[in-house]
């Protein structure tokens, strides 16, 4: 160490290099992860804040101040698509998510709490913060709307996937900086030494000179004896593309999109396999979330017997297909007695209506089971046998 320090006394630009500030880890990308997490947590958040939330009553829907909550106006400062989409984050993000009821009726979501779970009593959550206020009450489990992802699985795998992959994109990106770097080195022809003042209006001029050849379209420097340049690198070289780093990023992205359940083509914009690919997102990855929000809501807005009595909360808007692209379908199950007009009504997201021809089964197919055409058959023979 002494044998380094006396070398950075005597050479003041060599002491500038080594300077510790300079040293740092460019391992570490958290954009990475955030740009992954964002995209596909933001995907599904979007599907969500276009549910349409009914609580319906006698197949009829209610009009009640939770429909206002659910889909209006949760509260003051927030729509219902910012709340159900910054819920669905919460939710996958933080792997749970805490809505709670204030005294002004509003639907908040917490932005931390603590909670405290019992054997046999009912949970409690404790220090409910939203924004910059914190509740002193204490929240009961039947008071408020909680929900949990369940999946461990995304936080201990992104947790190294991220590690390691952060790892690969920087090592990736230095190498494509250094590899388009342009390097050379300057030879003066000097007899003597050069004092530190010497040294530094030299340096200041070699600044000069780049920065005129790097911003400038056209730049013109004065040629002195006695002063070389010459290129090592002229950074015409191709290491890792950039394509390669796009790649790279767009692999972390399809990682947490299967994880979570959505097709990576639908993350990407893909329309080749569209159809097959939005059938799946919306089976296995929709719906589930769907149910999970529509039991959760049902055990806490509607009391057992009303449920008993038929009172339901629906959530529709997000799996309904198109009733135009369904209309050979529709057609069949009407007209083979399956399904009422209603019933079909219900089934494509819309309410049914006040038409008792609507209610009526009615089949205008030969439907008929193979007992009677067989029965049909020996009467036909046996009359044909007489004539």
């Amino acid at each position: 160490m002494k044998f380094l320090e006396s070398i950075l006394r005597r050479n003041s630009e060599l002491e500038s290099m080594f300077d510790l500030d300079l040293i740092y880890d460019l391992s570490s990308r958290p954009y990475l992860k955030k740009m992954a997490l964002e995209t596909c947590i933001n995907f599904i958040g979007r599907t969500i804040s276009l549910s349409d939330f009914r609580i319906v009553e006698n197949k009829k829907r209610v009009y009640d101040d939770w429909n206002y909550l659910l889909n209006v106006r949760p509260n003051t400062d927030q729509s219902a698509a910012e709340f159900w989409q910054q819920l669905v984050y919460r939710l996958i993000y933080d792997n749970e998510v805490l809505v709670i009821l204030s005294d002004r009726n509003d639907l908040l979501i917490a932005d931390s709490f603590s909670r405290v779970e019992y054997a046999v009593y009912p949970d409690t959550f404790k220090e409910v913060t939203v924004k910059d206020y914190t509740f002193k009450r204490t929240f009961q489990m039947d008071e408020v709307i909680y929900l949990t992802y369940n999946n461990e699985k995304l936080t201990r795998f992104l947790n190294g996937l991220f590690e390691d992959y952060s790892s690969l994109y920087a090592r990736m990106l230095e190498t494509q900086k250094l590899n388009n770097q342009i390097r050379g080195t300057v030879g003066i022809d000097s007899t003597q030494s050069l004092n530190d003042d010497q040294r530094t209006r030299l340096q200041e001029f070699i600044d000069k000179l780049f920065t005129s050849f790097k911003k400038n379209v056209i730049a013109l420097v004065p040629k002195l004896k006695g002063f070389e340049y010459d290129e090592v690198n002229n950074g015409s070289n191709n290491g890792k593309s950039i394509d390669e780093l796009t790649k790279l990023k767009r692999d972390i992205t399809n990682e947490v999109a299967n994880i979570i359940g959505i097709p990576s083509t639908l993350i990407h914009g893909d329309m080749s396999e569209y159809e097959t690919a939005i059938k799946a997102y919306n089976r296995f990855c929709a719906a589930p979330l769907l149910k999970k929000i529509r039991d959760e809501l049902t055990a806490k807005l509607i009391p057992k017997a009303e449920y008993m009595a038929g009172k339901r909360i629906s959530i529709h808007g997000v799996i309904e297909s198109n009733p135009l692209e369904l209309a050979n379908a529709v057609d069949k199950l009407r007209a083979s007695g399956v399904y009422n007009g209603n019933e079909i009504r219900i089934k494509l997201g819309d309410e049914p209506v006040d038409n008792p021809a609507l209610d009526e089964y009615v089949m205008t197919k030969n439907y008929q089971g193979a007992a009677s055409s067989m029965e049909g058959g020996d009467e036909e023979s046996e009359q044909n046998d007489k004539t």
